[in-house]
């Protein structure tokens, strides 16, 4: 008889290790490899403030699906080959830091048992990655015998029709050392500086450059950690519409989260022994329905709100700064904090559940506004701290102007995030968050001293010029929105996201007319193209109506057509649709040519520099 499912809770190096010849596939029909150095950001700060904590539970990375079906040796990934392709990534870049630090590592008595630690995560890893046996891998790095075990194995294929860069992970892995990986991945060309490399090689810099600040024993710990400690839930299959339905059921429902649950459970059994449960129970349910407001714009759900409030809690009481007064970043989970570090919030559930409900209203109200709608474009963390703001008010206080200063501060800060290469859980980012929001939260510190700290800090960190030059390449779309926010703002003229909308490429970014299109632009082959295609200067802000119906077209056609023949930019409402409309209608033969899209990086560049920099 046929297997159907097989589910394990495995730890994340026995689920990469594998035997003999089974090798991990990612199937002709997946996307390309798509983590950015965000997500590699995020997945490291969840790997070492779990690792900080110390913490005897185990930390969960969710579910894996595997499709069997064909060949038990063949492990079809259904669901989970950015995980799994990242954390291959991350074992390398650990593997690299390793052998380097056993390499500079003196053995005297106190070191030994550290020394003995990092021997043994080295043989786990290239076990890992390799699929060596222990006996057959040296105490020490030893450059003939580990290159030639490196090049021997393979542990995933990619037959993906979408990826460009099928060979990248396999050169990572197979280098002996961070140098020589850089020095035979591929550079896209066109692209500065680290746009030039593609994500294989951007998230394996970042994870070797944030491992190389570690210290030896926080190495050890670490790498300890991510082997042994962090989990996920394997799924094999061996029927693949079995193995597909169960994947699209989970990323529709999503996986039961638990901390609200046993939060609210907690709050509602302390109410109950002060005689408040049905009290408790009106709130919170008014809580989960104001909520279920922000959850259909994409702003907040209840474990969010929960978190907010755990920033704002932990700023007032100071419980960020540490016994040397330096700033704590290490933040617990939500479970733990809620329920054994801060009992207070549970002993108060009638107080706790009202400011959780004003916060959420506020977040209601301030939504429309069109800095706070830009904001939420750029980073998830700016939530945290603009709540810890947002906390001084009651609801029917809160204006545009009321948080205007603070959410610009905030815009700024964040876009400089995404163009630069440190990530947020950078010094220049998070522990200066962390540190401003102990004054977010005070309502005794005015606004303007806020400001000042946040010019101060980003003028003395950033220079004028690298930051113009990363906005001239910059190929992402968040800032096409504070673009297009600050191009009406500094125009004078109306900007609000509402409805459905898209970020539109004026030279369009494909279609059966392209060739001509690139020609039309003076640009001179497939890879130009592709550099200009995505500038700032090229995307603007459409309605995803207008934007559907002009496909492919020619730049004169999107100019001069209007909703009723077809649709074209004459009916936006958007400012940089409205102006080139204007600028260009008249024109006999209107062109878009590359020197329209560097002209207008150059002043989108401009335009967002001077913001930041103020």
């Amino acid at each position: 008889m046929a297997k159907s499912i097989e589910p394990n809770l495995r730890k994340i190096g026995d689920y990469l290790k594998l035997d003999g010849d089974t090798v991990f596939i990612i199937p002709e029909y997946q996307r390309a490899y798509s983590w950015g150095t965000d997500n590699c950001d995020k997945l490291w700060q969840d790997i070492v403030d779990f690792s900080d904590s110390e913490s005897k539970d185990r930390y969960f990375f969710g579910t894996i699906i595997i499709n069997c079906q064909d060949n038990d040796e063949k492990l079809v990934l259904i669901d989970g080959q950015q995980r799994t392709t990242t954390f291959l990534l991350l074992l390398k870049a650990l593997l690299v830091a390793i052998n380097n630090s056993i390499l500079r590592n003196v053995c005297d008595e106190d070191s030994e048992g550290l020394s003995r630690g990092l021997k043994e995560r080295r043989r786990k890893i290239i076990g890992i990655l390799y699929k060596a046996e222990t006996e057959d891998i040296s105490d020490k790095p030893d450059v003939i015998k580990d290159r030639k075990m490196y090049q021997e194995v393979c542990l995933l294929e990619n037959y993906s029709i979408n990826e460009r860069y099928r060979s990248e992970l396999k050169t990572i892995l197979e280098s002996y050392d961070y140098v020589e990986a850089e020095s035979r991945v591929y550079r896209i060309p066109y692209k500065q500086k680290d746009n030039k490399y593609t994500n294989y090689f951007r998230n394996y810099k970042y994870f070797y450059e944030r491992i190389s600040d570690l210290s030896e024993s926080a190495l050890n710990r670490i790498a300890k950690a991510i082997t042994e400690r962090c989990e996920v839930i394997e799924i094999k299959s061996w029927q693949v519409e079995q193995a597909i339905t169960m994947f699209n059921s989970l990323n529709s429902d999503g996986l039961p989260l638990f901390d609200s649950d046993i939060i609210s459970a907690k709050m509602y059994a302390e109410a109950e022994l002060i005689s408040q449960g049905k009290q408790f129970t009106a709130l919170w349910k008014d809580l989960l329905d104001n909520i279920d407001e922000l959850k259909k714009q994409g702003i907040a759900n209840i474990d969010s709100i929960l978190m907010q409030y755990m920033y704002y809690v932990r700023a007032l009481n100071n419980e960020i700064v540490n016994e040397k007064g330096s700033i704590n970043v290490t933040t617990p989970g939500l479970r733990r904090y809620y329920t054994e570090i801060n009992k207070d919030m549970i002993k108060e559930p009638i107080e706790t559940c009202s400011k959780m409900i004003n916060l959420v209203r506020i977040w209601q109200k301030i939504s429309v506004y069109p800095s706070v709608q830009i904001l939420m474009k750029l980073n998830e963390n700016s939530k945290l701290f603009l709540a810890c703001y947002l906390m001084r008010f009651r609801c029917d206080e809160v204006t545009e102007e009321v948080v205007g200063v603070v959410v610009d501060c905030l815009l700024r800060l964040f876009a400089v995030l995404e163009l630069v290469d440190a990530g947020y859980s950078s010094s220049l980012f998070k522990t200066f968050l962390f540190g401003e929001s102990v004054k977010l939260v005070n309502s005794s510190v005015p606004v303007y001293e806020i400001k000042q700290d946040f010019d101060n800090h980003i003028k003395a960190k950033w220079d004028k010029e690298i930051l113009s030059e990363q906005l001239f390449s910059y190929d992402k779309s968040a800032l096409v929105y504070l673009n297009e926010y600050l191009f009406a703002k500094n125009n004078g003229l109306s900007f609000q996201l509402d409805g459905k909308y898209d970020i539109e490429h004026i030279m369009p970014s494909s279609g059966s007319n392209i060739q001509e299109i690139r020609k039309d632009a003076d640009l001179a082959d497939e890879d130009e193209f592709r550099d200009y295609v995505n500038k700032l200067g090229n995307k603007i802000v459409l309605e995803e109506k207008i934007n559907r119906s002009i496909g492919n077209e020619w730049f004169r056609t999107k100019v001069s057509t209007s909703l009723k023949d077809k649709t074209g930019y004459i009916d936006s409402k958007y400012p940089i649709s409205n102006y080139l409309v204007k600028t260009f209608r008249g024109s006999e033969k209107p062109f878009w040519k590359k020197a329209d899209i560097s002209t207008a990086t150059e002043e989108a560049s401009g335009r967002l520099t001077k913001f930041i920099l103020e």
